[in-house]
């Protein structure tokens, strides 16, 4: 096998395995706060304490996949093209 050809079903492989992953979990861990919806701050013993809130996810520790998000925008824009209403008349 060619090496380009090699590329090609690597590149395909791994696009089909992403939009597999965002297709069964659409969502993933917050990258600001990894998942746990606040940040961690220690009290003055040193021991950990709930900071504040997480502003990026909004406290639910979770965010939506790029190829999720990319998909809902397509199929936004796809429902909004095909259904506008017919002209009178027309079947």
């Amino acid at each position: 096998m060619t090496p380009i050809l090699l590329a090609i079903a690597c590149l395909t492989l791994v696009t089909l395995s992403y939009g597999g992953l965002c297709a069964a979990s659409p969502f993933g861990d917050c990258r600001k706060c990894h998942g746990m919806g606040h940040g961690l701050t220690t009290d003055r013993r040193g021991k950990p304490k709930r900071g504040k809130d997480c502003r990026r996810c909004k406290a639910t520790g979770k965010r939506i996949r790029v190829g999720r998000w990319l998909y809902n925008r397509w199929a936004r824009i796809y429902r909004a093209g095909t259904d506008t209403p017919r002209p009178k008349g027309v079947r």
